[in-house]
């Protein structure tokens, strides 16, 4: 049976993505900060997947991701790097940005999918698997009060560009899913009305090309995956 390990999985994308998954009988790896909300999502997960393991922690806890690679064991067939920080809501300007928080943004969403894939590598490397990375149009894009948060999915999109080439066994991708009806993208925009947004299983079926097909690594957009000939 194929494993993934999911991160940021007790909602949104990572949740919806997970459904898919364990609706084909996939073993999972769930993460997320909150034991009660993952707790939740994965009882929802355990009559169509294979196994559902879930462990709460914080992606930027070295010993939390050591639970994870331990429990991912020695064969990992897809890694979704998916759990984010949205950083100081409402978003600050660059110029008023706090550094702590920037730090703590950064940590979460570029150091810690690094050192986590890192750890998996090896398993990832057995089972010639996949890296999925959830990026964003902010990484591409200058939009005001973005600059923090951008800046961390601009690296992380680095980072899966060069991992990429150094590890060519592997298919690895960063993906940007657009706009979705998400708690982060409504702390983005607090107190505005964000109901037009897809909600995040509209995008499951661009991500499951990268999970199914034999698509090239490379960064990808999910509206322009959803349907389109690659």
């Amino acid at each position: 049976m194929p494993t993934a390990l999911i991160t940021g999985a007790s909602r949104g994308l990572g949740r919806a993505l997970a459904a898919s998954l364990a609706a084909d009988g996939w073993r999972l790896v769930l993460d997320a900060r909150t034991a009660a909300d993952l707790d939740a999502a994965a009882a929802a997960l355990v009559p169509g997947a294979a196994e559902v393991v879930a462990i709460a922690g914080d992606v930027t806890d070295a010993d939390h991701r050591r639970q994870l690679a331990a429990a991912a064991g020695d064969r990992l067939d897809l890694l979704v790097l998916n759990a984010s920080s949205l950083g100081t809501s409402p978003l600050p300007p660059l110029a008023r940005y706090d550094l702590d928080a920037l730090r703590a943004v950064l940590e979460t969403n570029t150091v810690a999918p690094l050192a986590l894939t890192q750890l998996l590598l090896p398993a990832l490397r057995a089972a010639r698997g996949r890296v999925l990375a959830v990026s964003s149009d902010a990484a591409v894009g200058a939009y005001s009060g973005w600059g923090g948060y951008g800046a961390s999915k601009a690296a992380l999109d680095q980072l899966a560009n060069v991992l990429g080439a150094e590890e060519p066994d592997l298919r690895v991708y960063a993906v940007d899913p657009g706009d979705m009806r998400t708690a982060m993208h409504q702390d983005a925009f607090p107190g505005e009305d964000i109901s037009d947004r897809p909600e995040p299983a509209a995008v499951v079926p661009a991500l499951r090309r990268l999970v199914d097909e034999d698509l090239p690594g490379g960064r990808y957009v999910a509206a322009e995956l959803a349907g389109v000939p690659v």
